[in-house]
């Protein structure tokens, strides 16, 4: 049964009639088939979007309790569903289970924590003298067009679809054509939820087709996205003609230093959870691992000990703690990179095995990877590889690894291990880079702020800073 589009309030079929198999990425064989958006179906949504913001129990005269009620419903049917989303998510794009299930966690929290600022979003009355008042008040942005990577489908639909809905927006959704499935079932549980029709429309499809036409189209006037530089740069030259606001969370390469005084054992889990993890593909991965040369082969040494431990395999196999990569195209991209770091005369230090599960002959498995003596003029040290390939660079001092470190167009996230919180202040001011952590690697908390410089994006997500991307500011002036 081929999976169909959901537009003001239905599922629907594709108005071209074009469809697309989505494949679980342990085994190569096809889970389903999906509903390919084309242009029609893209005004249908937009329309359907327009109407319930514009004339509809939406937009800026919605009632704010009541899309904080809505929100929290939605957060407790994905909860009650959690396993069962779990699952779907892991044959779709294929992390381990345990992952799975802690990002349908939080993205129900996400619903939990934007529907108590739905009642708290306020403005300002800026004093400008006895003669008059001036009121700047917040209203939704309007119609937002939201497009979502693969790497965690529900997550990442959630982190966008969340606090657009808290701040009063009608949305279209637009996963990756990868990993369409959780998304489909977002529209149920909001649906059940008790959002009204049009508020929420899905398209599956091709950033090609229903991506484009979404960026383009005149009534949407938000784009949010989250995926590649490259990609990134397109939507800000389609969107430019109507000049929708515009936020991106794009790619990053990101350096994780590792200073001599630092909890030895601390750093070498966290370093590899930070690139190993969800199998390398996070825009935020510490993949340029940069190392005091005083205890650099101690810790490659190390890092190799631990993704020695690392075990491929299906992400429904409990034992396993690496899943396979997304498709076949992009596992043969990454290998790419690996021969490239070969070529260069970087030292290979590391390179894991396959699966030796047959039935896992058909998936898109990388093992992890360790490159040492890299040097980062290398591509493997210059590039986004989106995978588990670790590249390791050693520093003399912190001049030294602040330079390297900044030496990117990058600058999504850093890391800082350190026992010295001088240092990490130091360090954490220099480096360039949206989010820096300390003594840790990847946390990206709801309650936070999300976002990168230089070419790792424009504007921020997550926290209060979630939802003043779908606000707009107006001043009244009242002369007294």
């Amino acid at each position: 049964m081929t999976r169909k589009l959901f537009i003001d309030g239905g599922w629907v079929d594709p108005a071209e009639g074009e469809t697309f198999e989505t494949l679980d990425p342990a085994t190569g064989n096809v889970i389903t088939t999906v509903a390919a958006a084309t242009s029609p179906d893209v005004d249908r949504a937009v329309a359907a979007a327009r109407r319930s913001f514009d004339d509809g129990p939406w937009g800026p005269e919605s009632a704010p309790r009541r899309r904080a009620s809505i929100l929290l419903r939605a957060a407790e049917l994905i909860r009650e569903r959690q396993e069962e989303l779990a699952t779907i998510e892991v044959a779709d794009c294929g992390k381990p289970i345990g992952d799975a299930r802690e990002d349908v966690a939080e993205a129900a929290y996400m619903f939990e924590y934007y529907a108590g600022w739905a009642t708290k979003v306020m403005g300002s009355i800026p004093p400008i003298g006895p003669e008059a008042v001036s009121l700047v008040v917040k209203e939704p942005v309007g119609v937002a067009g939201l497009i979502t990577p693969w790497n965690y489908p529900i997550l990442m639909a959630s982190q966008k679809v969340a606090p657009a809905l808290a701040a009063g927006c009608s949305v279209i959704l637009k996963p990756a054509e990868q990993t369409p499935l959780t998304a489909l079932e977002l529209a149920t549980i909001l649906a059940e939820a008790g959002l009204p029709p049009g508020v929420l429309n899905v398209l599956t499809g091709f950033g090609e087709t229903a991506g484009d036409a979404l960026v383009r189209h005149p009534m949407v006037d938000k784009i949010s996205f989250t995926g590649s530089v490259e990609v990134g740069k397109l939507i800000t030259k389609n969107a430019a003609d109507t000049l929708k606001r515009v936020t991106l969370e794009l790619g990053g390469k990101s350096p994780n230093i590792v200073f001599a005084d630092a909890d030895f054992d601390a750093a070498i889990s966290g370093t590899c959870a930070g690139i190993f993890g969800n199998q390398g593909e996070v825009c935020s991965a510490g993949s340029r691992v940069l190392v005091d040369a005083t205890l650099y082969e101690e810790a490659l040494a190390a890092f190799t000990r631990e993704a020695h431990s690392i075990k491929l395999g299906s992400g429904m196999d409990p034992d396993s703690t690496m899943g396979p990569l997304i498709t076949a195209e992009h596992r043969d991209k990454v290998v790419s990179y690996i021969g490239s770091g070969k070529e260069s005369g970087a030292r290979l230090a590391y390179e894991g095995s396959l699966p030796v599960d047959d039935g896992l002959a058909g998936g898109f498995f990388v093992p992890p990877t360790i490159f040492a003596d890299v040097d980062n003029d290398m591509e493997v040290a210059r590039d986004e590889i989106f995978g588990p390939v670790m590249a390791v660079i050693p520093f003399r001092d912190e001049d030294e690894a602040v330079r390297i470190a900044n030496d990117t167009r990058y600058g999504l996230a850093a890391a800082v291990w350190t026992s010295d919180i001088k240092r990490a202040l130091r360090i954490g001011r220099a480096l360039a880079a949206g989010v820096v952590w300390v003594n840790d690697s990847q946390p990206a908390p709801t309650e936070s702020m999300w976002g990168g410089y230089k070419q790792s994006g424009v504007g921020r997500e997550l926290g209060p800073w979630g939802i003043e991307a779908y606000l707009e500011e107006k001043q009244i002036y009242i002369k007294l």
